[in-house]
């Protein structure tokens, strides 16, 4: 098992990668940079939203506007702040007029997130609105159903905890939604203080051995045995 300093170095090789990433073309064409996540490495609660906005891609960092506020003052509620948690996006780069992700972008992008799961070891994941809540379970059930209904799922190589909420920027001018979204975040330390669920057994890939070498008989030999003379 590595430790928390190996986990941390092997978060900064996924790190360098994903800034160079040109897996979606018209994505890496049109970004400023990478927005991979940020806040604590070894943390216990995951924020997933779905893919930066204008601000985020200018800055690098996610949730930094007006819905990233909301965010830290709903954390300040709770006991927390940015730096105690992990907050990333399903796409790390923000597409064009910030439309809705593809499925091919996606696709191509799953495996850092999966990268992260893997490494910062969460046990908590709480998807923030319906694009991450209906990608991370793998079902169209949308948010107003699921809000504050926390599951065990396995998202990637973890286990975890997961718990969907509302988007923080559906919340912004709503206040009944407000109240909503803090009665969800109200039942977070409770779900942290759970213990850490049972992880699958890591996969281990079947040693490849080669195909030996064909025995090519002696031309005479073959002959021989063709006429059979031995």
């Amino acid at each position: 098992m590595a430790s928390a300093s190996e986990r941390r170095e092997e978060l900064k090789a996924v790190f360098h990668e994903a800034s160079s990433c040109v897996r979606c073309p018209q994505l890496a064409a049109g970004r400023t940079t990478v927005v991979f996540g940020s806040g604590n490495a070894d943390a216990d609660l995951m924020f997933v939203g779905e893919a930066p906005g204008a601000n985020e891609d200018k800055q690098g960092v996610p949730f930094v506007g007006q819905a990233g506020k909301l965010l830290d003052t709903l954390l300040g509620e709770i006991g927390l702040t940015r730096g105690d948690v992990f907050v990333c996006n399903v796409l790390k780069c923000r597409p064009p007029g910030n439309r809705d992700p593809l499925p091919q972008e996606i696709d191509n992008c799953q495996d850092y997130l999966f990268r992260q799961l893997e490494l910062i070891e969460p046990k908590v994941v709480c998807t923030l609105g319906n694009f991450a809540t209906k990608l991370l379970r793998g079902d169209p059930t949308g948010i107003t159903r699921l809000h504050g209904r926390v599951e065990e799922r396995l998202i990637g190589p973890r286990r975890v905890r997961l718990y969907p909420i509302y988007h923080p920027a559906a919340a912004l001018y709503t206040p009944a939604m407000a109240e909503i979204l803090r009665a969800d975040f109200r039942r977070l330390p409770e779900l942290l203080a759970l213990p850490v669920l049972d992880q699958p057994e890591p996969i281990v890939e079947p040693e490849v051995v080669p195909d030996p070498e064909p025995v090519i008989d002696e031309p005479d030999l073959v002959y021989d045995e063709q006429l059979g003379l031995f």
